[in-house]
């Protein structure tokens, strides 16, 4: 390949069919993460893009070192209260990730970590922790973490007293879950393997395999997302569904996560609304 010359990607026609639409997509070939021809002409394109840009690269060393002179690396969130404790997220100095941290709520408590993300992202190219989720008894937290760059978490569970992260390992979900009152039961939403649409509800009991988690709810039109969260009450588990125009909702009592989960309004269309407990 000449230096002068960009490398060109082949074209490889592909017919698509979605809702009696048909379209040739000439580059679907490269959707193969682990194809090697894949992987060489990428490297062909890095490989153009760092002859073209050498003469610049004392140009960018000095922009990285000038935007970098203006963030604050020391830094951290306000804290806030929630079930008897106190949490924030603190970034140091020198360091990528941030470090989450909490302390009970009386006097003379002593902060404690929950996750250092830069420990945690060590050997990794690539490291994103999410939806940390603290149990109802403060004993347990479920988290979330990336390590491909594909928005695709397995959700893990730490034991907070001893540090410990149990045997529990749910792939493929939106890193996100939502505990029920029992300390035990634990909601989350998983993803298409192939679109990354999320689009399932499971229910996880704590100790089990991932495989025997139940399908709670199935949001089969491809238009909506569905996710699960609890109310600022803690008093209801809901499940959202939502696409552009078009919102739905279903609830279960916290206390009873074996329940069945009621529509709180069925969808219509064009109809946007949004559920919050109060009393």
């Amino acid at each position: 390949m000449s230096s002068e010359k960009a490398p060109i990607a082949l074209k490889i026609a592909k017919k698509l069919q979605i809702h009696g639409d048909e379209r040739i997509d000439n580059y679907y070939w490269m959707n193969d993460r682990e194809d090697p021809s894949v992987i060489s002409y990428l490297n062909e394109e890095n490989n153009f893009y760092q002859q073209k840009m050498e003469h610049t690269s004392e140009f960018q060393q000095q922009l990285y070192v000038e935007m970098k002179s203006r963030i604050k690396e020391d830094d951290e969130t306000v804290p806030y209260k929630f079930n008897e404790y106190w949490y924030k997220t603190r970034f140091e100095e020198n360091y990528e990730y941030p470090v989450h941290l909490r302390w009970k709520d009386e006097e003379g408590a002593r902060e404690t970590i929950l996750f250092d993300c830069n420990r945690l992202a060590e050997g990794k190219e690539f490291f994103h922790l999410r939806g940390i989720a603290v149990s109802p008894d403060n004993t347990m937290a479920a988290f979330g973490v990336d390590t491909v760059s594909r928005r695709q978490y397995t959700i893990r569970i730490k034991d907070l007293e001893s540090g410990t992260v149990l045997p529990d390992r749910i792939e493929n979900t939106t890193g996100s879950a939502v505990w029920a009152s029992d300390n035990k039961t634990l909601f989350y939403t998983a993803k298409d393997p192939v679109t990354l649409r999320a689009n399932k509800i499971y229910r996880h009991r704590l100790g089990t395999s991932a495989d025997e988690d139940v399908l709670i709810y199935h949001e089969k039109d491809d238009t909506f997302n569905t996710f699960v969260y609890k109310t600022k009450s803690r008093k209801y588990i809901i499940i959202g569904s939502h696409s552009t125009l078009t919102s739905e909702y279903r609830y279960l009592n916290a206390d009873t996560p074996m329940g069945e989960f009621r529509i709180f309004s069925s969808r219509q269309r064009g109809l946007e609304y949004s559920i919050y407990h109060y009393e």
